[in-house]
């Protein structure tokens, strides 16, 4: 537990201040990447994607890319993701949506969601990548590898419970369902952020200094620990290990454009068990952003390393069968 808890907070630590922050941390996008790297291998999508990518690069390489973007911890930026910037202003806003997680389906401009969510910027880089244009198909007018930077990164987010289900809360931490924008007030409903402003329980840290989001734990601590389970000391490793187990990952039906719409709705059912036993306190302050303590129930790193295994490898079966829909 020590460990574990020493893991959270480090999580803490490095989850960004925005609702924009990273979900499953490069480990959990690369084993992403390297999972459908393998299944497209020999395709006419792996061919694609090749044309697409530069010298060096691999679609696990391309799967941080997306988060590369929003800081400089991969690195100094280039004249690429430095004119990305300029044109997207919104960009931290491409990875996830906010739909309450007690509910069963994503609908478009319902509480949460926006022109500009995760759903909805999957969806048009599917457009372009299928060649579609005009302005309706594509209103940020992504290139034909922006859009697969973009694909290869979101197809994971997805599939992290906390970038698909929102979280809001009155004063006293219960969780409320918003029937309408409007009511999430600040007064009587609170945006906790994607789980961000929800805080760990001090017992499961050795220090209460730094932050204790759920958030991060969601994107750091469980696919670790969810790798670690495995027995994989790497995310190839991992996806290694995956494959070789032949899972079991049904194939969606329909045209690949409404795909997203389905994983949303996946991922909200994920979510019911993510947040099962889940309870939160009154209302606190963490530094310039209000807060609710956090508690788990005593099984959930077992429990949510268990999800996000299975999480992390629909999405790269997801993303394998994508990449081939999108270029048969």
């Amino acid at each position: 537990m020590k460990r574990l808890a020493a893991m959270v907070l480090l999580a803490g630590a490095l989850v960004l201040a925005s609702r924009g922050a990273m979900a499953w941390t490069s480990d959990g996008h690369r084993a992403v990447g390297f999972i459908a790297e393998q299944l497209i291998d020999g395709s006419a999508a792996q061919r694609q994607v090749a044309a697409l990518l530069l010298p060096g690069e691999n679609l696990a390489r391309a799967a941080i890319w997306a988060d590369c973007v929003k800081a400089t911890f991969c690195g100094p930026h280039t004249a690429e993701m430095d004119a990305w910037l300029a044109a997207n202003p919104r960009h931290n806003e491409y990875h996830y949506t906010n739909v309450p997680f007690q509910l069963e389906h994503y609908r478009e401009h319902a509480v949460g969601t926006d022109d500009d969510d995760i759903v909805q910027i999957l969806r048009q880089c599917i457009a372009v990548l299928r060649q579609k244009e005009g302005e309706a198909a594509n209103p940020h007018h992504f290139t034909p590898r922006q859009a697969l930077l973009l694909l290869v990164h979101l197809v994971g987010d997805i599939h992290q419970p906390l970038h698909v289900a929102g979280t809001y809360v009155n004063r006293d931490g219960a969780f409320m369902l918003p029937q309408t924008q409007s009511q999430i007030d600040g007064r009587t409903i609170f945006d906790a952020r994607g789980g961000s402003s929800l805080l760990l329980d001090p017992s499961m840290v050795d220090s209460p200094t730094g932050s204790r989001s759920f958030h991060a734990y969601w994107d750091h601590t469980v696919p670790d620990y969810a790798m670690r389970r495995s027995g994989a000391k790497s995310p190839q490793q991992f996806a290694q290990i995956v494959i070789a187990a032949n899972p079991a990952v049904p194939a969606d039906a329909g045209d690949a454009a409404g795909w997203p719409l389905l994983w949303a709705d996946d991922t909200l059912a994920v979510s019911h068990l993510a947040m099962a036993g889940v309870t939160a306190g009154t209302l606190t302050q963490d530094g310039k952003y209000r807060a609710w303590p956090l508690s788990l129930p005593a099984d959930y790193p077992v429990t949510s390393s268990a999800l996000a295994r299975t999480q992390l490898i629909k999405g790269g079966y997801r993303l394998a069968a994508l990449l081939k829909a999108i270029w048969p």
